[in-house]
């Protein structure tokens, strides 16, 4: 009997829910499993399984006072076993719920009720995914002979998941136009999980710190925008930094723009790309379609790159890649790149990024783990080492890559791997540029998502084990063009933020000519010309004892603080206010990771009290998961729930007295009391072990102006090896920026 044959008889299900679910909304719906001909045996069993990228509330049993609750009933009066199980399928469909008959069997027709956030116990519901998708399945497979051979039945249910009402609004502009060129402001609505949506109907005021032609007094937003609305033909006729506002009719401040700069003539442009997402076709959501079309219309992106797991990826989809990334390649105005993650087990070299400039190059999987076509078999590279073998002498670009599996970079390759990704949706991982440091290699910097909830480009976490807000990488080009922006790749031309978009600049100046190389000279012979000034990403050989450092920064948030560093070494931590400024504010960040792998997620939930003193306000840090926030108990006490994932999060607190009592914290992780008028300038830190895990106290001014930075310093160089010298930035809002490094040598 063919399983055709056996999936026309394995039975049907239905879910009692037809009209759209907002995203992250608490429901209640039912999935009916009716048995076909064949029923299911004594032992055998179902599963309803959910794809590995939802965030669905995990479901429970016990419970049912509690969200999240779910009843399980046969009609029959069959005893039945169950258990949910984040990985207990087929990946993408690892979310599992496992129902078995222990006792008794199934006849045609008798039916399995699953209810979802039942309320027959007072349970307020089942808090759904927390982001848009239009075919949400929940697929049914039947192990009818109890044999663990599980039938997928010929349709399973789903629903259609919308976006909530607006709470946010973002804007958008480019970071950097030469005088008179056209550029476009975007005004996007966003519901409180970050999906862009259309239940709007508003009209705001556009104000500009400097004259901006075109740029109308007045812009509506309703629902005929989808969430997203486009002004086009804007320019400003002067050099000069511009931002612009929005406020409501009551003249109150909605939201402001990220900083553009107007230059007069710069070679190098900023743009921002995502080079690392995925679509349902492997492990994310919705469709590759759908993947760009997003990052052009709704994240305002001018480059994407699709990264799907290459264990995933069948022939016919590497195509489509292929044919989807060069229909959306639109030259001057969004760039694409063909690619794949390489996603081989740590092992053997961990995750890569492979991006080729052109379509119609071969893909190199890890492995077939997916894949039943092993027609191709010949041409995997199990290890990175053999990735790299094979991809010598083609137009290919390497990023080192942490998300599940983490790359080890002792394994490398200068001229294909380019650069690290020290941030995504994943977490930050500064550690993996310190391994390249100190290895010798010279790589830049770049941050992306990874995102698999279909928002590339504006890529928030929701509420599953993704820890941060995912990154963007800020390419400087002379053009938005595939070969221009390949160029600012290949050079390491380029900076990598937390996912805000600002302007850095940093440069190195000689006193006398040195020699800035193409390629690595390490790795063989390169092109070489004389120059006096370095940009990030350049290699430059001098022979002089000391280099000036210029840095430029206008963020998007007032600026924290600003680290310069030499490789493994901060050289000078510069904040933009003095110590004399200071006020009634207190930051509380807590910091770090368990470990490099998948079980990195370190739990600081915990408390804060004030003896002698109280909290006048509080304001969350990186804190984009609503299910894990701080409360205020009383004016003495703070409550929280939080995870980090390799980056940071917390919160700041206004004191009534700037100085009086003590602060005492709590966590799994640190306990600590600190007599408040210790907590000043400089940062006290406590660390706890793991991956650099650590809390930090730190005083700031009640109100901090500074969005601007411009400095230079005079870096005296080491003589033996590399100064890879770049700079990161922290802003108040919880955004960092780093810059590639300048490698100099002697």
């Amino acid at each position: 009997m063919n399983s055709n044959s056996i999936q026309s008889r394995i039975g049907s299900a239905t879910i009692s829910r037809s009209e759209s679910v907002v995203a992250g909304e608490l429901i209640n719906f039912s999935i009916t499993y009716t048995a076909g001909y064949f029923g299911i045996d004594d032992s055998g069993s179902i599963k309803i399984c959910t794809r590995f990228a939802t965030d669905m509330g995990r479901p429970q049993f016990s419970a049912p006072e509690q969200p999240n609750y779910v009843s399980i009933v046969a009609s029959n009066g069959a005893t039945l076993e169950y258990r949910f199980d984040p990985k207990d399928n087929i990946r993408p469909w690892d979310k599992t719920i496992y129902i078995k008959i222990v006792k008794g069997f199934f006849r045609e027709g008798d039916q399995l009720h699953v209810h979802y956030g039942d309320p027959i116990g007072g349970c307020p519901g089942m808090r759904m995914q927390t982001f848009c998708e239009d075919t949400f399945e929940l697929k049914v497979l039947v192990d009818a002979f109890a044999t663990y051979q599980y039938v997928e039945i010929p349709k399973s249910p789903v629903l259609n998941i919308v976006p909530g009402p607006e709470t946010k609004w973002v804007m958008q502009l480019p970071t950097m136009r030469r005088v008179n060129e056209s550029f476009r402001l975007q005004l996007k609505s966003e519901d409180r999980w970050g999906n862009p949506t259309d239940k709007t109907h508003v009209s705001f005021k556009l104000t500009s710190n400097l004259p901006v032609n075109g740029l109308p007094q007045e812009i509506n937003q309703d629902s005929q925008n989808d969430g997203v609305l486009m002004h086009e033909g804007l320019s400003v006729s002067s050099p000069g930094d511009i931002y612009i506002e929005l406020r409501d009719s009551d003249n109150a401040l909605v939201c402001r723009s990220n900083p553009l700069r107007i230059s007069e003539d710069s070679e190098l442009v900023p743009f921002w790309g995502e080079l690392h997402g995925q679509s349902e076709e492997t492990i994310g959501t919705n469709s590759i379609n759908d993947y760009f079309a997003f990052a052009r219309d709704k994240a305002g992106l001018d480059v994407i790159v699709h990264q799907g797991n290459d264990f995933q990826i069948t022939n016919e989809f590497w195509e489509k890649i292929q044919i989807v990334s060069k229909q959306f390649l639109d030259e001057g105005h969004f760039v694409t790149f063909p690619g794949y993650e390489w996603s081989g087990n740590t092992g053997l070299g961990g995750d890569r990024n492979v991006l080729f400039f052109r379509e119609g190059e071969t893909i190199r999987r890890s492995s077939h783990a997916l894949v039943s076509d092993l027609s191709d078999l010949d041409t995997d590279c199990n290890s990175s080492d053999a990735l790299f073998k094979s991809l010598k002498g083609t137009e290919t670009v390497v990023f080192a890559h942490v998300g599940g599996r983490y790359a080890d970079i002792q394994s490398h390759e200068g001229n294909l791997e380019r650069s690290v990704e020290i941030h995504s949706a994943w977490g930050t991982f500064e550690w993996l540029l310190e391994d390249a440091l100190s290895n010798g290699y010279r790589v830049g910097i770049v941050s992306n998502s990874d995102g698999h909830k279909g928002r590339p480009g504006a890529s928030y976490p929701g509420a599953s084990m993704f820890g941060a807000y995912g990154g963007l990488t800020c390419m400087l080009a002379r053009k938005l063009t595939r070969e221009m922006i390949w160029e600012s790749l290949l050079r390491r031309h380029h900076y990598g933020t937390t996912g805000n978009r600002m302007f850095m600049d940093v440069r190195v100046l000689l006193n006398k000519p040195g020699s800035s190389f193409r390629e690595d000279p390490q790795l063989g012979e390169t092109d070489v010309e004389n120059t006096q000034v370095g940009i990030m990403g350049d290699i430059l050989q001098t022979e002089e004892s000391e280099v000036k450092i210029e840095i430029e920064i206008i963020a998007s948030a007032p600026i924290e603080k600003l680290e310069i560093r030499n490789g493994l070494k901060v050289l000078e931590t510069v904040r933009p206010y003095k110590k004399s400024e200071l006020g009634n504010r207190i930051r509380v960040i807590w910091a770090g990771a368990e470990y490099r792998g998948r079980g990195r997620e370190t739990v600081w939930d915990g408390g804060a009290k004030l003896v002698g003193n109280t909290f006048e306000t509080f304001t969350p840090i990186n804190m984009y998961n609503l299910e894990k926030i701080v409360r205020q108990l009383d004016p003495t006490r703070l409550e929280w729930n939080a995870v980090t994932t390799g980056g940071f999060g917390g919160f700041d607190c206004v004191l009534k007295d700037p100085r009086a009592g003590t602060l005492t914290i709590d966590t799994a992780q640190v306990n600590c009391t600190v007599p408040v008028a210790e907590i000043s300038f400089q940062e006290s830190r406590i660390d706890a072990g793991g991956l650099d895990r650590h809390l930090r106290l730190v005083r700031l001014p009640d109100k901090n102006p500074h969005y601007q930075m411009s400095l230079e310093r005079i870096i005296p160089l080491t003589s033996k090896g590399d100064n890879p010298l770049y700079v990161c930035l922290t802003q108040e809002d919880g955004h960092q920026a780093w810059s590639s490094p300048i490698y100099l040598f002697n």
